[in-house]
């Protein structure tokens, strides 16, 4: 026995017939599993079933991969590049890498959230190792587009308006024109332009804007979507189009509101509206304590309680993730919009293995099989029956799985959320893959 081998049996729990690494366990016991209502020996026995069917599946899937490649290997070795593209077809056929297309099909799911099923908008991919970037990334929801103009070449440099140390407030002119002249575009007025507006207030419903020539509405009323503090004075207007939400700030105290004819000191854009939590692409999660980290950054953005404090500038600062913004309607009830992209959880391959957890025959678990497992076990602090419904309001978990080739490997994947399901107690087709 080799002094690796030792170490690892003498730091390690052994359930179910499988090994697993002691930091782990505990993580997952002490941890992951509190409030989700899941029984611990359960979950363990489970998993080891799902191990114990499964991993042979995933090995012989893994082992087809192979033989592809070798037969792959040997036709460029006697023919190099394809030229006849009809032959070279006719090769990948024949040895099974491309299949026949099947008949028509439509796919239905029910419980899917409308940042992924109706409103279109950006979506970012964070290693999910990383718990300030993660933050930084499901907080990008909503963003400052005078601060996002400013930083950066959308506002050229000429005539006196370059990035200087300090404020420059030719550079801060051009923002704020370029700003209002995006609200000409999508959320134009009856008469005129944003840029005469001299004052702003909700009148029986309906957002009024003063100007020189005199009160004015928005062309299409209904962009209207609510304010924020009092009617006659609104610190904030919200508006819409195609789903995506703009907030108008008004704050004449401000240093750039105060410089502006109507007070208006920014525009807070709905940015990312999803994003991708990686535990793959993104990660170099190679052993037990690896994954320990990455799973229990996805546990406190399951739960909200992720926070990051780091020195920036000599002061110490906190990273955590932000409240829910709340809006008066136009019909006078609250409006609550989601402060945080939609998050994702992208899986591993198929292909990778982990030595945090062995099986019975001593081989390395499929690192596929244990993170399905254990994000939709965190999961359920968010869409479990007592989960916070504060990422997926429509009570779905949405898995990235990458990297699968073919069908085959697909049906594999939705027979392993199958069972996972199953396991923690999810409803079925709570998990929602995104094939890659």
């Amino acid at each position: 026995m080799t002094m690796n081998m030792m170490n690892r049996i003498d730091d390690s729990v052994f359930v179910h017939g499988l090994s697993v690494a002691r930091v782990l366990h505990d993580f997952v016991v002490s941890e992951a599993l509190p409030g989700t209502g899941v029984d611990a020996d359960a979950f363990w026995e489970g998993f080891a079933a799902i191990v114990h069917d499964l991993a042979p599946k995933n090995r012989a899937l893994l082992e087809k991969r192979d033989d592809f490649q070798l037969k792959l290997d040997a036709w460029y070795r006697k023919h190099g590049a394809p030229h006849d593209m009809a032959a070279y077809k006719a090769f990948l056929s024949e040895i099974g890498y491309l299949v026949p297309e099947g008949p028509a099909f439509a796919v239905t799911t029910e419980n899917v959230d409308p940042e992924i099923a109706t409103v279109a908008g950006p979506q970012l991919v964070v290693p999910v190792m990383n718990a300030r970037y993660a933050l930084n990334a499901a907080n990008a929801r909503w963003g400052s587009l005078y601060d996002a103009l400013y930083g950066t070449d959308a506002i050229p440099d000429a005539d006196g308006a370059e990035k200087t140390k300090g404020y420059n407030p030719k550079r801060g002119q051009k923002v704020i024109a370029w700003a209002k002249a995006f609200l000409d575009q999508s959320a134009p007025l009856a008469q005129g332009s944003w840029s005469e507006v001299t004052g702003l207030a909700v009148e029986g419903g309906a957002l009024k804007l003063a100007t020189a020539s005199g009160s004015v509405a928005l062309s299409d009323a209904k962009q209207f979507a609510g304010y924020r503090g009092e009617a006659k004075n609104p610190d904030a207007v919200l508006l819409v189009k195609n789903g995506l939400h703009v907030e108008v700030v008004v704050d004449r105290d401000s240093a750039i509101g105060k410089t502006d004819p109507a007070g208006i000191s920014d525009m807070i854009l709905e940015s990312a509206l999803t994003t991708i939590q990686d535990c793959e692409d993104s990660v170099a999660a190679v052993d037990a304590e690896d994954k320990v980290t990455v799973y229990r950054n996805w546990l406190g953005l399951m739960r909200g309680d992720l926070a990051e404090s780091f020195d920036k500038g000599g002061k110490l600062v906190t990273r955590k993730l932000n409240a829910d913004r709340s809006y008066t309607g136009a019909d006078s009830k609250t409006v609550s919009l989601p402060g945080r992209s939609l998050m994702l959880v992208r899986n591993v391959g198929h292909l990778m293995t982990n030595p945090a957890i062995h099986d019975r025959d001593g081989h390395e678990v499929p690192e596929g099989i244990m993170d399905a497992a254990i994000t939709a076990l965190i999961a359920l602090h968010d869409v479990g029956q007592n989960g916070r419904r504060m990422n997926s309001r429509a009570g779905s978990m949405y898995v990235v799985k990458p990297k699968m080739h073919g069908p085959e490997e697909v049906a594999f994947a939705v027979e392993i959320f199958d069972r996972v399901e199953r396991l923690v107690g999810m409803p079925r087709k709570t998990i929602k893959m995104g094939i890659m």
